[in-house]
């Protein structure tokens, strides 16, 4: 949604932008060419590993000025005051989980190869997937999966994964695929495949405190914004949604913004065709109000 996010963004020349997920820096690069002459990009990222190589790449672009900080966007507002900044005007989030990340098996964000239950944007913190599954109890789980993903069958996919203890992304795939089959033998094979995703999604969410961090993000938003300044949110699944739309309103009510999107905005039929992971993307805009 390159094309999207441009329009709503509206980069100029001379506006200083942060990517609050830099992840490959698609989105970035096309933001930094239309903020020269004189413009500035602030790129943050939580993951170590890729940081580095996509601010390497952008650099080598020679598209503009960049600034890169190892840092979760909760942490947005600390980061522009360590530049010096009271507010830019553009913000970006692409939420989830970032191309490299899912597309490498050893980071464990998916099921399409063999790797460890690890998920963790940043490996070099925190608590793996697997060490919470062996950590929480059985109710506790239960509630990750219902909260974090609305997954309609948490009790049983709870139970199952707590009795076996999955350590790999397969195993887990398995255990999941099996048991569901083995106590709902009618549900269709799409929906199953579905839970598999749900439970991924849901571990992911959990072991980066991602609904946390994306509350905080909202929380500052607008006062990271200058007046009229842009915000654009992507996000992948109706959880994130449901508090972006509903920051975005109470931010208009209150008169923080002036308008905000609606309704959301989707990708195109022929980017969806395309990339199949673009079909559950939303994205949400918001302009910052003049006080």
């Amino acid at each position: 949604m390159v094309e999207e996010v441009l329009r709503h963004l509206a980069p100029r020349a001379g506006d200083i932008a942060v990517d609050c997920t830099l992840g490959g820096g698609g989105h970035a690069q096309a933001i930094l060419e239309r903020l020269q002459p004189g413009g500035r990009l602030i790129g943050l990222d939580v993951d170590p590993i890729e940081l580095p190589r996509t601010e390497a790449r952008l650099r080598a672009a020679g598209v503009g000025s960049l600034v890169t900080h190892h840092q979760n966007f909760a942490n947005l507002a600390q980061v522009l005051a360590g530049e010096g900044l009271d507010g830019v005007d553009v913000i970006l989030a692409d939420l989830g989980v970032s191309a490299m990340q899912h597309d490498t098996p050893e980071r464990g964000f998916s099921f399409r190869g063999v790797g460890p239950l690890d998920m963790r944007m940043d490996p070099t913190r925190g608590e793996s997937a697997s060490g919470l599954l062996a950590r929480i109890d059985e109710a506790a789980l239960e509630l990750v999966l219902s909260t974090n993903a609305d997954e309609p069958h948490a009790a049983l996919i709870a139970g199952i994964l707590k009795h076996e203890q999955p350590a790999t992304t397969h195993a887990l795939t398995r255990l999941v695929r099996t048991g569901l089959n083995r106590a709902l033998p009618d549900l269709p094979k799409p929906e199953v495949k579905m839970s598999v995703r749900r439970t991924l999604q849901a571990l992911r969410i959990a072991v980066n405190d991602e609904f946390h961090a994306l509350d905080a993000l909202l929380a500052d938003l607008p006062r990271c914004l200058k007046p009229g300044g842009r915000a654009v949110i992507m996000t992948f699944h109706s959880g994130e949604d449901r508090r972006v739309k509903k920051a975005f309103q109470a931010g208009l009510r209150a008169g923080l913004f002036t308008a905000v999107a609606d309704p959301v905005v989707r990708s195109t039929k022929e980017e969806t065709f395309a990339n199949r992971r673009a079909s559950s993307a939303k994205l949400r805009w918001a302009i910052r109000g003049q006080r």
